[in-house]
């Protein structure tokens, strides 16, 4: 769960770990990625969207925040549901009794975790607490 939850701070600009010099071309890259995604937005309420999203720094957080809210279940299955013999999943759902789907997920398709919610600090303060 902290792998996925430090992809989530990735994607939506709040990563606090700033010793990794490669951080930022990686931010500027999902920059790159983000703006395509805000100049290609479209549909009945292209603009009241394009406004709502509109970023004088570029850095497209709102867009960002709102584009992992609407994938992180994706993101959730491209990591569990490829990671074979991992401990990325439950082999149950809820009380035990329900086997997971093929090792991936819960019927209900959901994320068994909020971590990614959690902010970094905090994380890293647990982690810490574990060594």
């Amino acid at each position: 769960a902290r792998s996925f939850a430090d992809i989530g701070d990735i994607v939506r600009g709040k990563d606090l770990y700033i010793r990794n010099k490669k951080k930022d071309k990686l931010q500027e890259n999902l920059k790159k990625i983000f703006k395509e995604i805000y100049d290609k937005l479209d549909g009945k309420k292209k603009e009241e969207a394009k406004d709502y999203y509109k970023d004088t720094d570029k850095n497209y957080y709102k867009l960002r925040e709102d584009w992992w809210n609407a994938n992180r279940i994706m993101v959730w299955n491209a990591i569990t549901c490829g990671a074979g013999g991992g401990k990325y999943f439950r082999h149950t759902c809820g009380s035990g009794k329900t086997p997971t789907d093929d090792k991936c997920h819960c019927t209900n398709h959901g994320v068994p975790t909020y971590f990614d919610y959690v902010p970094q600090y905090l994380r890293w303060f647990e982690e810490w607490a574990e060594d």
